[in-house]
Parts: C-alpha cells; sequence; structure tokens
C-alpha cells in the first residue's frame, strides 16, 4: 500500500511518534522522485545515498529531536549544500561547495534530510526555468507549461509530492511565481528575514531566501527554523513573535484593500487572475473583514529595480570558475550591465528606500493588500527560446508585474493557492503586508487555506 503524502509538520510529527521514521520517510520521496522525476526535470541533483545515510543518522539519534527531524527536502542550486558545486543554474562552477550555507545548516540542525538541489534558470535571471545545460522544467498540473522560476525545480518537486517543502530564493518573484502556477503557497519574506551566508546579500536588496510549500504552516514551521541573521548579512529585519503561532491564531478582522492594478505598465490581467482576486476578496469580507477596492498608486520602481538585477547578476557571475561557459543570454547580460558601477548600486538602494517609503502609504488606510499573483496563466515551455536578454524581460513582464515592486520595497508578500481555475490550471491570489509583517499574512493566509483547501499534490502518479 502506497504510504500517504504527508506534509512537513505532520512528518515530524510521525518521525517524532515512531509511527514513520525518517529512513521511510526519505524512503518514500525517492520513490515519488523515481516516479515524477523523468518527466518534471525539477532536481538538478539527487544524493540518494547521502540521503539515506542522513536519515538514518537521525533514526538513530537519542537526542532532543528537532522541528524538522526526519523531513527530506529539496534545496534551490543558489543555496550552498556542502559537498555538491553550486551551480547557479549552468556550467561556469565546477568545485563543490565545503559547508553549507546559514539556512541549510539551519535546516539540518532542526533534523532535515537534503535530498538533492533544484533546478534554475542561470543565475535566476528570468521567471521561466529554462536553461541549456538543464534544460526545461516542467509543471507537474500539466507537462506542456512552465511551472515557473527562478525556484521551478523547488516547486515542481513540491507540488508533485515529492518533498513536502524546498528552498527557493525570490529577487523579483521566485518563490512566488511558481507558487501562483504550481498552487503552492509561497511567502517572500521581509528583507533581511533569513541571512543569505556566506554572502552579504542575494541580488543587492532585492533578493531572499525562503521555502515553497503545499501548506501555510509548513511555511511558517521552515521559517521559524531559517530565519535570523548573522554579523556578515547587509540587511536585518525586525525581530517578530513565532511564525507557526502566528498561522495558528485567529487573525482577528482586518482591513484589506483589494486591487487589480498592476506594479508594471501595459500588462494585461488575464481574466481568470482577476476573477480569483474578486472571488478572494468576497471571500475575506465573508469571513468577517472589511475588504474595500482601493487605488495604491504605485511608485514607478524600476530605476531602482534595473540597477540591482545587473548588480545581482554581474556579482554571481564574478563568482564563478569559468565565466567562458556560461550561457549566452546570460554573457549578454552581464555586458548590458556593464554600466552598473558599485556607486551606481548603492544609489539604486537608497532610490528603493524612497520607493519603500511611497509604497508603504496604502497601508495607512489598510492591514494588507490583496493583488493578482502574476498577469498571466501558465506559458507554455520554451517561452524563451532563442531570446535574448531584452526581449526575455519583455516577455517575464506579465509573470513579474504585482511582485517585483514588494522586492524593491523590502515587504513580505504571500502566493496563497485559490485551487484550479476553469482552465484546470492552478490559480493564487498575493497578500501583501506591512513592512517587518509576516505574521498576519500567516494569519489571514491559514485562515483563507482553512475556509477554501487547496489541493495538496498534483495529479500523477
Amino acid at each position: 500500500m502506497t504510504a500517504e503524502i504527508l506534509d512537513a509538520t505532520a512528518t515530524a510529527a510521525a518521525v517524532r511518534d515512531g509511527s514513520r521514521s525518517a529512513e521511510e520517510a526519505t524512503e518514500q520521496a525517492l520513490r515519488r522522485l523515481a516516479e515524477r522525476e523523468p518527466g518534471l526535470n525539477a532536481f538538478s541533483v539527487v544524493v540518494a545515498d547521502a540521503a539515506g545515510a542522513e536519515a538514518r543518522a537521525r533514526d538513530a539519534d537519542t537526542g532532543p529531536r528537532g522541528p524538522l527531524h526526519g523531513v527530506p527536502i529539496a534545496v534551490k542550486e543558489e543555496v550552498d549544500v556542502a559537498g555538491l558545486v553550486t551551480t547557479y543554474g549552468g556550467e561556469a562552477n565546477t568545485t563543490a561547495a565545503t559547508a553549507d550555507a546559514e539556512p541549510v545548516r539551519r535546516l539540518r540542525a532542526a533534523g532535515a534530510v537534503v535530498l538533492g538541489k533544484t533546478t534554475m534558470p542561470e543565475f535566476g535571471a528570468f521567471p521561466y526555468t529554462e536553461s541549456a545545460s538543464r534544460g526545461l522544467t516542467r509543471n507537474p498540473w500539466d507537462p506542456t507549461r512552465t511551472p515557473g522560476g527562478s525556484s521551478g525545480g523547488s516547486a515542481a518537486a513540491v507540488a508533485a509530492g515529492i518533498v513536502p517543502v524546498a528552498l527557493g530564493g525570490d529577487g523579483g518573484g521566485s518563490i512566488r511565481i511558481p507558487a501562483a502556477y504550481c498552487g503552492l503557497f509561497g511567502l517572500k519574506p521581509q528583507r533581511g528575514r533569513v541571512s543569505t551566508t556566506p554572502h552579504p546579500h542575494l541580488w543587492w536588496g532585492l533578493g531572499t531566501i525562503g521555502p515553497l510549500s503545499r501548506t501555510v504552516r509548513d511555511s511558517a514551521l521552515v521559517y521559524d527554523v531559517i530565519r535570523g541573521g548573522t554579523p556578515t548579512d547587509r540587511f536585518r529585519a525586525e525581530e517578530t513573535g513565532s511564525f507557526v503561532e502566528a498561522a495558528g491564531r485567529d487573525p482577528g478582522r482586518l482591513r484589506i484593500g483589494w486591487s487589480l492594478a498592476a506594479g508594471a505598465p501595459g500588462v494585461r490581467l488575464h481574466p481568470l487572475a482577476a476573477q480569483a482576486v474578486r472571488d478572494t476578496a468576497r471571500l475575506l469580507a465573508g469571513l468577517g473583514h472589511d475588504v474595500v477596492e482601493v487605488d495604491p498608486r504605485y511608485p514607478e520602481a524600476t530605476p531602482a529595480f534595473v540597477p540591482q538585477f545587473f548588480g545581482g547578476i554581474r556579482d554571481e557571475a564574478a563568482r564563478v570558475e569559468h565565466p567562458e561557459r556560461l550561457e549566452r543570454r546570460t554573457r549578454e547580460t552581464c555586458r548590458l550591465g556593464a554600466w552598473v558601477t558599485p556607486r551606481v548600486v548603492e544609489w539604486a538602494l537608497r532610490a528603493s528606500e524612497r520607493v519603500s517609503r511611497r509604497a508603504n502609504r496604502v497601508f495607512d488606510d489598510v492591514d494588507v493588500v490583496l493583488t493578482p499573483a502574476v498577469a498571466d496563466r501558465p506559458p507554455r515551455l520554451g517561452r524563451l527560446d532563442g531570446r535574448g536578454t531584452l526581449a526575455a524581460s519583455v516577455l517575464s513582464l506579465p509573470a513579474i508585474a504585482y511582485s517585483a515592486l514588494w522586492n524593491v520595497a523590502g515587504n513580505p508578500a504571500a502566493v496563497v493557492p485559490c485551487g484550479t481555475a476553469a482552465d484546470g490550471l492552478p490559480v493564487g491570489v498575493q497578500l501583501v503586508g506591512r513592512l517587518h509583517d509576516e505574521p498576519t499574512l500567516l494569519s489571514v493566509s491559514a485562515q483563507l487555506e482553512t475556509a477554501r483547501p487547496w489541493p495538496l499534490v498534483a495529479p500523477g502518479p
């Protein structure tokens, strides 16, 4: 009989009470991987033997058990895992990392078992998981569609039920976009909430690290494990209470403002995405919240975003051992960003502070902002085939139109699934919170999850 697919919280509880061992949980994940991975291309590397050994060590451990004891996880390619090459989605690095990145170290300390690393486009430059070296990563809901990106491999692995949670990164929507396309919960945390050590930042002020999960409580659990800075981090978030506690409590009566306005001009919103926002607004009103349409009057964020985008890619490209092996579009992106000097980046960071002040004026009147997650539906595979940097950027606008502003502003923002739309594909909405206020987003997201449960695993074997 096939074992039930549990989320991370339930898996850890089962390992603690002895109804399932860490080795059994890991073996189940590897069986799911063997069933589903050949058609997905979610993983760039699988460490089955090492994961098995790590799981057996968890079972043999007689000491206190951490909150993720025995839970199999996956890690996005851009995050260091000891003994594995940090490829950034390409072929330009060949030497294995000697130590885990700080979030991975904390996950292991909490008892997690690393199953492998997940695919991404090179340096996460675009919101579709396609690359010359890794090929196309497929959406578990429809293998002709993209899972989004840049954390597309992580999203596909979770949506397919291979692992309950996987680390991703978000520099312009790269957690939230694949969450929307794959029917997952994805919270971009407050800037500085999660350490980027061994690096002082991820794409300067834009990038954050965090999980994709099938349930709100799993995301909260992982964040309580990995959050908190180190002395080498450039950005630090204000302290908050427990995320798990926030996800388990009633949010109270909130003022929620909804809007279909995009942060990027000239983007056409798909009717199914608009309908998801209106349906969610009605549901939230029915749950007792004060829900009104608002005009956020978004500030223009492009002048602050673009230098950090180019500066972030050039910073990561400078770390690789074989720059001649970078993909053609990546080399073009690096050339186009040659004007982004350290002085320009510092100017962009100051500009981000101005954007943040203006963007956050909407919270003078509301507690949470409800928007579309993305403007489009999951595109067909190969969206960026043969495209240069500028054409790829234009084609990416529908995916990032509602997300990138909040990377510039630094606010926490979550994509909450709404189930499947009329086309049979997942649809989600975005909830944006005040600066440093992930707890409110987790509370209301969990309330929506209870009121409108979403499918936890995409159809398949």
